[in-house]
């Protein structure tokens, strides 16, 4: 069922507070899933299936959610899809290009190194991760379709949204068969841990209820399920992506600066959302950041909150620092000489990192990098007291760069004005 009601007005309990930050969009039932959230420490799980080398941005609201059912007291399974991460859920589009075994397994670990930082592994309550090859690999083909396929009806099957969207143009019993799988696997997790509950994306609902079906069918039980929301964004772009790429956790995929910058340039209008979904602050607190941001938007207090505390998050303290500072830096509010090759690379990418085999004048330097159209333009600038060179304002038009002048060997930080900066990078 889908949790219509108005959210309640307090936050007494883990329940009422998944609900006041709009993280409950279906459930198998409201009062049992207040009694299991409410009462002793439960098991769930939550999956994620190796379909790249690393988690996006789009796995968070799941990671977090987990992170949430611990710190009050449930016990997290984390499976990572070694068997369903070989076939994939049914795209409305097309068949999925089917990755080869060795790869998915080594995705596989990548993942599970990857889910360590967000869950405590001490503890009565300590996360496990578990991998649904475990007990797929070893099920032969006659036990699969007698154990597991008896007990899903074809026109239910067919039924799904998805299925429906693919049967004029073919869907293979490969991705037909998927649901299964991850019917099974609820069940296996029932079996061999207890688990009561599992959650995911509202677009998993039903490939979840049949799960539940499946044990209960099986004699099982009881357990209960949730679907957390579709994460959108206001102006109508997908979540999670920045000029059509994905924003990874994985720091060698996207810099944590680059992560940084996705939160802090959050719309206006997603912002608030966004803080209840992902961040682990308390109602209050979010409600005052809530005030403050719309009384001095222009601040982006909101955006900047949600930026560090998500960044700390995914990429520690350390790194965190390292981003502001640069942020900061860039714009001539701290040195540059105290960044990381890394992290002033990742920034000065962002801004347009433009590629050089030798150095022009400043004049010269200005141009090639984009920050003025002409060279004729770039002494009018510079004249005007406008052009700096790491953040030192140049004041002659027959300025030249010097190798002491490059950042870790290599860097130069151009800016016009206040806010219009690029990067130069001398090749070696």
């Amino acid at each position: 069922m889908t949790d219509t009601s108005p959210p309640p007005s307090g936050r007494d309990t883990l329940f009422d507070d998944l609900r006041w930050r709009g993280l409950i969009q279906d459930s198998t039932g409201l009062d049992e899933l207040r009694a299991l959230l409410e009462g002793p420490g439960a098991a769930f799980y939550v999956g994620f299936d190796p379909t790249a080398s690393s988690l996006h941005v789009g796995h968070l609201m799941q990671v977090v959610t987990a992170r949430r059912l611990q710190l009050a007291g449930h016990r997290p399974l984390l499976l990572v899809g070694g068997a369903t991460g070989q076939i994939g859920d049914p795209k409305e589009s097309a068949e999925r290009v089917l990755n080869p075994p060795e790869v998915v397994a080594g995705w596989v670990a990548r993942i599970r190194d990857q889910l360590a930082p967000f869950v405590s592994y001490q503890g009565a309550n300590a996360a496990q991760l578990v991998n649904n090859l475990d007990w797929t690999a070893e099920m032969s083909v006659v036990e699969f379709l007698r154990d597991v396929g008896k007990h899903f009806p074809i026109n239910r099957m067919l039924a799904r949204e998805v299925v429906r969207a693919r049967l004029e143009s073919g869907v293979s019993f490969t991705e037909f068969s998927y649901q299964l799988l991850q019917a099974n696997d609820f069940f296996e997790l029932h079996r061999r841990h207890g688990c009561q509950l599992q959650f995911g994306g509202s677009d998993q609902w039903g490939n979840i209820t049949a799960g539940v079906d499946f044990v209960r069918r099986r004699g099982a039980g009881p357990v209960e399920a949730f679907t957390t929301p579709l994460v959108t964004k206001s102006d109508g772009t997908k979540f999670g992506k920045t000029e059509g790429e994905a924003i990874w956790l994985d720091s060698e995929l996207t810099s944590p600066y680059a992560f940084y910058q996705f939160w802090v340039n959050t719309d206006d209008r997603d912002v608030a959302h966004y803080l209840r979904y992902f961040s682990f602050r308390s109602r209050a607190e979010l409600e005052a950041l809530e005030k403050e941001a719309a009384e001095r938007p222009a601040a982006r207090v909101a955006q900047r909150a949600l930026a560090e505390e998500l960044t700390t998050l995914v990429h520690g303290e350390r790194e965190m620092a390292q981003v502001v500072a640069a942020s900061q830096a860039l714009f001539g509010r701290g040195s540059l000489a105290e960044l990381s090759s890394a992290t002033l690379r990742a920034a000065l990418t962002e801004a347009g990192l433009v590629h050089l085999d030798e150095l022009p004048d400043v004049v010269g330097l200005l141009k090639e990098s984009g920050l003025v159209p002409s060279n004729k333009e770039a002494r009018r600038v510079i004249a005007e007291g406008g052009a700096y060179l790491n953040n030192n304002r140049v004041s002659s038009t027959d300025a030249v760069v010097t190798p002491a002048d490059l950042l870790h060997g290599r860097y130069l930080v151009l800016r016009r004005g206040k806010r219009s900066f690029a990067g130069v990078e001398l090749r070696k």
